[in-house]
């Protein structure tokens, strides 16, 4: 494998950006899951791909089949907003019942007849568990725990909370969002980046967006800016060349020397269908070569659970 390094910044742009956007609850999901079976086809992790758009197509059903979400009230909205604070802080926002029933939802759908054994099991052990239980696996994946006794479990339980959490962030809207003072987490939960996102295209053309692991919104940073450190000096663009990965070329990995870290851009004009979520996974590759460099990963993919197994 080799890599390509590029330096330098885009000429500004003169159009003011949309701040955030939310994530749309009709689309969001199915979009994904598509974009996994299109990534699946002909990639040698083709059958892990294909489940997670099984997974991605169940969390767009529980999503569908959520009722309306509680919110912060007006005294909430606005100590958020006087603060800079995420107003569903996902370490501290009460969770309702809501988010149990979309695992439930998202487990019955997923375990079928055809189902791996793997699934079945992991399945048969979450209508096991108590609810004690249920929100202590909740709890370690909101404070990105992805490992350790039930790791298998996670995934299961991370997208049950992304289908919650994508509700209230929907339902918030851009006006109940407040900006932060900390550009590299999300603005509307405070959790870090699962990659970003280059726009193509009317207002946000050529502009980059931070997409959030947990809640889907995405905010605006300016390129060529690390989203752990701030820093603007030591950043260079990395990808893989001569692979023959669909989204090979669209999707790279921006590092930086200050901090060490590194987190995936993708460039929609080259991938029109591309999702940070699904492109994201379908790159591992790309993640081992980085590290491999020294680099750590700044913000976390919540469906892949290293151990898992």
């Amino acid at each position: 494998m080799s890599t390509t390094i590029e330096y330098g910044a885009p000429a500004p742009s003169t159009i003011e950006p949309p701040r955030v956007i939310v994530p749309t609850r009709a689309s969001i999901f199915a979009d994904r899951a598509r974009r996994f079976a299109a990534l699946a086809d002909r990639h040698a992790l083709g059958d892990w791909l294909n489940f997670l758009g099984r997974l991605t197509q169940a969390q767009h059903e529980a999503l569908q089949a959520l009722p309306a979400v509680r919110l912060p009230d007006a005294t909430s909205l606005e100590r958020a907003r006087s603060h800079g604070m995420p107003p569903v802080p996902a370490q501290h926002w009460p969770r309702d019942t809501a988010w149990r029933d979309a695992l439930q939802g998202i487990v019955a759908i997923l375990n079928t007849a055809d189902a791996p054994d793997a699934v079945k099991q992991s399945c048969a052990t979450l209508y096991g568990l108590s609810t004690e239980q249920v929100e202590i696996l909740a709890d370690r994946v909101l404070r990105t725990e992805l490992y350790g006794d039930d790791a298998s479990l996670l995934p299961f339980v991370a997208a049950a909370l992304q289908v919650y959490w994508t509700a209230l962030a929907e339902s918030l809207g851009t006006q109940g969002i407040p900006s932060l003072d900390v550009p590299g987490v999300c603005p509307c939960c405070g959790s870090l980046p699962v990659a970003s996102i280059v726009r193509s295209g009317g207002e946000v053309g050529n502009l980059r967006y931070l997409h959030c692991s947990l809640c889907n919104t995405e905010w605006n940073l300016v390129r060529v800016k690390c989203a752990a450190c701030d820093a603007t000096g030591k950043i260079a663009y990395r990808h893989i060349e001569g692979s023959d990965l669909k989204n090979a070329d669209a999707m790279r990995a921006e590092t930086c020397d200050d901090c060490k870290s590194y987190l995936k851009i993708l460039y929609q004009e080259k991938a029109p269908d591309g999702d940070p979520v699904a492109d994201d996974l379908a790159t591992l590759a790309l993640d081992m070569l980085v590290h491999d460099a020294g680099y750590s990963r700044a913000g976390p993919n919540l469906l892949f659970v290293p151990g898992a197994g």
